[in-house]
């Protein structure tokens, strides 16, 4: 195509999560009941960590900002998606998608690694628990946390810069129902040889470096748990990491699902299915997941209903 030739896209066309008139509607209040439920839960866990004061240890500390991930990525994805139900033609501004693929990747990667964070306090508490409160004190922390951020934001920004340093001038649907990746590249209409390496490197390492900390932290838990003497023992040190072994099976599965695909079964279809269930599936059963299977987590839910303004006067930051 000659450059003269060439009219740059302004603004996407998204396909969304399907194209039949008639499902619009029913997959509006299906996704309205998703976002309504994973606002309300997470901000549950916020405000119960955030003032009991029997909460105030590194596990809630991490499970806080989880909480804190969770809602701000599904708010990247639903408001948006929730109105393209509901009008005729879904489309959304050049500069507006690139900000929502920026966010996303700030949230999405940062869940992954405070993720693997969660799994080195729990191998710490439980394989070291006389030296817990000095490898994990509130210096380290806040300092983990700044980290997990900084990085996300760092990594959002050369992800996000390399897929929108392509030309984008043909077609402008995307078959995906928010900006991501992989729809996005396959649009473009110039080399995407050098933003596709940089997505490929990025996931994979990301995904592989956590994985490996999640992993080497649970088969020491397994390890130590095993040797304790005590049913007792065994069966408290298995509660304390039951629900975040469960968040990580359910959010790592997804992922392993999505990314080792044979090449020949993939499809942008596939990835818009399993795109659901991480970005807001999951964000809405991490709360249920960390409520129902914790007492310490249950516990503090009845005292802040037995005295709600009691417990919010004396709010814990």
């Amino acid at each position: 195509m000659a450059p003269g030739n060439v009219t740059q896209v302004t603004e996407f066309v998204f396909i969304g999560v399907s194209d039949l008139p008639e499902l619009q509607i029913p997959l509006f209040l299906v996704f309205l009941l998703i976002y309504g439920l994973t606002v309300m839960g997470n901000l549950g866990i916020i405000t119960l960590i955030s003032v009991d004061s029997r909460l105030q240890t590194p596990m809630y500390f991490f499970l806080r900002h989880l909480a804190i991930i969770n809602i701000s990525n599904s708010t990247v994805i639903a408001p948006k998606m929730l109105i393209n139900f509901l009008v005729s033609k879904k489309t959304t501004s050049y500069y507006e998608c690139a900000t929502q693929l920026g966010a996303f990747l700030v949230f999405i990667v940062a869940e992954v690694f405070i993720l693997a964070v969660m799994a080195y306090d729990r191998y710490v508490a439980i394989c070291n628990p006389l030296l817990y409160m000095v490898v994990v004190s509130r210096r380290i922390c806040n300092l983990l946390v700044l980290l997990t951020y900084l990085y996300s934001f760092s990594t959002a920004t050369v992800v996000s810069s390399s897929v929108f340093s392509v030309s984008y001038c043909a077609s402008n649907v995307i078959n995906h129902f928010y900006c991501d990746n992989v729809p996005l590249l396959a649009l473009s209409c110039s080399d995407t040889y050098i933003p596709e390496t940089v997505v490929f490197i990025s996931a994979a390492t990301n995904i592989l470096f956590s994985m490996t900390v999640v992993l080497i932290s649970y088969f020491n838990i397994v390890l130590s748990i095993l040797r304790m003497r005590s049913s007792e023992g065994r069966k408290k040190a298995f509660s304390t990491c039951a629900s975040h072994m469960m968040a990580v099976t359910v959010f790592y599965g997804t992922l392993l699902f999505m990314y080792l695909q044979p090449r020949t079964s993939h499809s942008l279809d596939t990835d818009k299915m399993a795109s659901v269930f991480y970005t807001l599936v999951i964000p809405m059963l991490n709360p249920m997941i960390y409520s129902l299977r914790n007492k310490d987590v249950k516990a503090a839910l009845r005292r802040f209903m037995t005295n709600p303004c009691g417990s919010l006067t004396a709010m814990y930051f």
